[in-house]
């Protein structure tokens, strides 16, 4: 176990160095092989993760629905969601703050990923909100909390690399993810609600639309609507499996681009070249977890920390507790799916042992990485907002996030105490 933790030390070391975790994790995994079974062995295992996961079919999913996402976002669907949701709330006070959330929750059914979907949210919904007076901290709080349910609103890239590390049923990872996902929905709005109720000028009532103009909006989000009853009901009825789901919504979102007139050669270009580039970071963070991950589970450090909880005396649930408020303050400090991929080897063989079901753990993995995603100092949405809303204060961007983390947190305990929450709907793909 001690050689474990060495690891977990200098990885960390690393990390306050300003060295990038996927380097670190690969770094300490070789070396920590080498040491343990000699330098031979270790570079053949290396080689054979590198082989292993560059020419996996079920990690092709990965690509093609950041893929998916980019072309989503190119296709101005996100613009026609927002619209849709303004017609029908937008007259109420914080309306176009409940919208924004609704719109972030549409489009993450059809992006999965959280930084895309903060991204296009805030040049959808924000300069509608500043034209309306909304206060500054709530329209960011707003849109990079919304931003969040990109990775829980399936589908997912968070929950399909959870899915091939632990080996848990994708499908039904995304069937987990649809009642949790509206739930921190249904939180965010409340937050909203609670802002606009203290404070009325923070989000001041929009013009009412009519019924034709309601209408109107509907009609225009079919294309959201073809793509999530296709690729989603696709993977749930057992049409298809997730890989080929993503492969038919990256093509579905191509042509739905390609027919708007949105995809000039450049803009492709340009898809291609952004899908490429986070394909390969995701997959340089998960090949050097799973190096790591091959040191860690040659110490003896998950059998020693699983008996040593269960003499604990502690109950199940509180074990799982305080992982994830371990995870929370992980969330502070670390990118988010560095922190995961580093702790899984861990804590999955203790969460399973304990008896419960790996979809559920998924979920509350997901849920974390949500909060984690929105946390002050190192919270990735913020500093995506930060780079596109110029003249906006990194400060203020944190003013308006505590109250959303906080509606994340409620949402976390609630589906780690009701798990019924999680499994309800996977329960019926057995």
């Amino acid at each position: 176990m001690i050689d474990a933790l060495i690891g977990f030390g200098v990885i960390f070391a690393l990390a306050l160095l300003r060295v990038p975790l996927a380097f670190a994790m690969g770094a300490v995994g070789y070396v920590g092989l080498g040491l343990l079974r000699g330098w031979e062995a270790s570079a053949a295992s290396a080689a054979q993760v590198v082989y292993d996961t560059g020419f996996a079919y079920t990690l092709s999913v990965v690509p093609l629905f950041i893929l998916m996402g980019n072309f989503v976002a190119r296709a101005g669907l996100a613009n026609e969601l927002f619209r849709a949701a303004y017609t029908f709330i937008g007259h109420v006070r914080g309306g176009l703050a409940h919208a924004t959330i609704l719109a972030c929750a549409g489009f993450g059914a059809i992006c999965g990923s959280s930084i895309a979907t903060a991204a296009t949210m805030s040049k959808v919904a924000y300069p509608s909100m500043q034209k309306h007076g909304y206060a500054g901290y709530l329209s960011t709080g707003v849109i990079a909390a919304g931003g969040t349910l990109g990775i829980m609103i399936p589908p997912s890239t968070i929950m399909v690399i959870y899915g091939i590390v632990t080996e848990t049923n994708i499908g039904k990872l995304f069937a987990a993810g649809v009642i949790p996902g509206l739930l921190c929905a249904l939180m965010m709005m409340a937050g909203v609600s609670w802002v606009t109720w203290r404070d009325p000028t923070a989000g001041p009532a929009a013009e009412r639309s009519t019924w034709s103009e309601r209408w109107r909006a509907l009609r225009d989000i079919w294309g959201v609507a073809l793509l999530v009853v296709v690729v989603l009901g696709g993977i749930y009825g057992g049409f298809f499996t997730a890989t080929e789901g993503a492969g038919i919504g990256a093509s579905g979102a191509f042509f739905f681009a390609w027919f708007r007139g949105s995809l000039t050669w450049k803009i492709l270009y340009e898809v291609l070249v952004e899908s490429a580039r986070t394909t390969a970071m995701l997959f340089t963070i998960l090949i050097a977890a799973t190096i790591f991950s091959s040191f860690v589970n040659f110490t003896t450090m998950p059998g020693d920390l699983k008996d040593w909880i269960l003499h604990l005396g502690l109950s199940p649930l509180m074990v799982v507790g305080a992982m994830m408020l371990i995870y929370v303050l992980l969330g502070t400090i670390m990118e988010e799916l560095s922190m995961v991929l580093l702790t899984i080897p861990v804590f999955f063989p203790i969460v399973t042992g304990l008896g419960f079901d790996p979809v559920w753990f998924g979920v509350l993995i997901v849920l974390v990485v949500q909060i984690g995603l929105i946390s002050p100092p190192v919270g990735m949405n913020l500093f995506v907002l930060n780079a596109l809303l110029k003249g906006m204060s990194l400060k203020e961007i944190f003013r308006g996030v505590w109250l959303f983390v906080a509606m994340l947190v409620v949402a976390l305990f609630l589906c780690l105490e009701f798990q019924g929450l999680s499994l309800w709907l996977p329960g019926f793909m057995d």
